[in-house]
């Protein structure tokens, strides 16, 4: 039997994070939950260990260089050399353009595309040293443009580029880059979205459901199975690719 592998998973304290921890885990990974606090990482890490997983809650800014590090650290003592890695971290700060501030655009700037750099750096060097590695990045159907969200279709435009590019550097050394690309899905961050235009939110996810071919919206399960692929021992020919989990296709 080969040695347990370990992951971290940002953002993963609620929504697509945390279904992508859990899978990892029921998947024999030791996962380790990171999010901004410990605290909010708790009910994830419960969840895995009463299921029967291995956990371990981590607090990080990852837009924060000595923050990612000393967290790496704490992963790599506590359960083992991170080798797969899932760049789940995000916020919104949705505006116009003519109504977005510096502040707005930075912060989506430094939590998905800084936040992205600073953990995948860091973990480079276990995966290399280890010869195998994943990583997989969340991107978005805003990538392709979305009113509102010039600084979230900017970013997450930027993690594709940036996924394409690690595939390159690093798949000489048994590792790949992946970015899964989600469509509507049902979480805290869509609610929040629901209320932001005044909508009640089962009509919010009816109306999002009418626009999409299988006629339903997505949930965090949906994209957790994408990255239970791309993080597998049988996803080693498959790098610098973007998949779009979106109930249909997308250009």
């Amino acid at each position: 039997m080969s040695e347990r592998k370990t992951a971290i998973v940002t953002g993963a304290g609620r929504g697509i994070g945390a279904a992508v921890a859990a899978r990892l885990a029921s998947d024999g990974l030791a996962v380790a939950v990171l999010d901004l606090t410990e605290e909010s990482s708790a009910d994830t890490v419960a969840a895995i260990t009463e299921a029967g997983g291995t956990a371990l809650a981590v607090g990080a800014d990852v837009s924060d260089e000595e923050s990612v590090t000393a967290a790496i650290a704490k992963v790599t003592s506590d359960l083992g050399a991170p080798t797969v890695l899932v760049n789940n971290a995000g916020i919104l700060r949705d505006n116009l353009l003519f109504k977005m501030s510096v502040g707005d655009w930075d912060a989506v700037m430094g939590v998905h595309l800084r936040g992205a750099f600073l953990m995948a750096r860091g973990v480079q060097e276990h995966m290399v040293a280890a010869k195998w590695g994943r990583i997989v990045n969340l991107s978005s159907t805003s990538a392709l443009g979305n009113r509102g969200q010039s600084n979230y279709s900017a970013a997450k435009a930027g993690m594709q580029g940036f996924t394409k590019t690690l595939a390159i550097e690093l798949g000489k050394f048994g590792v790949t880059a992946n970015a899964i690309a989600p469509g509507f899905i049902q979480t805290d961050m869509t609610k929040a979205t629901a209320e932001r235009v005044g909508m009640d939110w089962e009509e919010f996810v009816k109306a999002n459901a009418e626009a999409i071919p299988v006629k339903r919206g997505g949930v965090p399960e949906d994209i957790a199975h994408a990255a239970s692929f791309f993080a597998s021992e049988g996803a080693g020919f498959v790098s610098g690719q973007v998949l779009y989990v979106a109930g249909g296709p997308r250009d």
